[in-house]
């Protein structure tokens, strides 16, 4: 008999974990010339320099918090003296002004892929999917954050007890799907909705995530001159050319060359 509770808790993350590392790998050895963003600023850039940094510097923010709350076990916490609510301020503070950031910065990036119709002349079916998905996943966590956490008293809810240590046992192959029973909706459909946006993670635009420019740290600094166009175009002498005499230049009302 079919068992939603144990296929949306165990078999379903570990499935898309798996299309995840799988895809990844397959993408990287077949198909490094599309491992790029496929950058539009060509077609419109005032919303783009906008609306991207609001994106990209939220979600950075909140996938470090993610990783801060889904890792650490509420006892490493109290260790160093931070109480539940202490910890509570700490999550909730920052990663609602990141998920701010990040839904305003997606928001705008739509806007700009509608609106635009050169921009939404160069969206891809895999551009769409991979935007629904990620809307799904976003969205779904502001909604949990601002219904449980902001607004859901003084300590929201805590899941450090339930759907932290799921996730780690679930990744040491010691699932626990009892611990997801008490789960609110909102946190439930947060986490589907993350590993279905993991599972075609490979499969989009999105793989530039793991391509980031470390190169650019040693490399040498490239200098632009601008051109001096008071003086208009000039002819440059050719290399072979052969230097006059010092009375020549002169009786044709030339200032002599150096060395002459």
């Amino acid at each position: 008999m079919f068992n939603l509770e144990l296929f949306l808790w165990v078999a379903f993350p570990w499935l898309a974990s798996a299309a995840f590392l799988v895809g990844v790998i397959w993408r990287w050895r077949t198909d490094q010339f599309g491992w790029t963003t496929h950058s539009s600023q060509i077609y419109e850039s005032k919303l783009l320099r906008l609306s991207s940094p609001l994106f990209h510097y939220g979600m950075l923010f909140v996938v470090v918090g993610h990783l801060m709350g889904l890792a650490f076990p509420k006892s490493w916490t109290r260790a160093v003296g931070i109480n539940d609510h202490a910890y509570h301020l700490l999550a909730t503070i920052p990663g609602t002004v990141a998920g701010v950031a990040a839904v305003l910065g997606l928001i705008g990036l739509l806007y700009r892929r509608v609106v635009k119709r050169s921009v939404f002349l160069s969206t891809s079916r895999s551009d769409k999917v991979m935007y629904v998905f990620l809307c799904g996943a976003i969205l779904t966590g502001f909604a949990a954050t601002v219904i449980h956490q902001v607004f859901g008293g003084a300590h929201g809810y805590d899941y450090r007890e339930t759907i932290s240590p799921w996730l780690r046992q679930l990744f040491v192959f010691n699932p626990q799907p009892e611990l997801m029973a008490d789960v609110p909706v909102a946190f439930k459909m947060h986490v589907i909705a993350g590993f279905t946006l993991l599972a075609v993670w490979p499969w989009t635009r999105l793989v530039h995530a793991f391509s980031a420019p470390v190169g650019y740290v040693s490399r040498p600094y490239v200098v632009y001159r601008s051109r001096d166009t008071s003086r208009g175009v000039q002819r440059m002498p050719d290399a072979w050319e052969p230097i006059r005499s010092r009375t020549e230049q002169l009786s044709r009302g030339e200032a002599p060359s150096r060395g002459a």
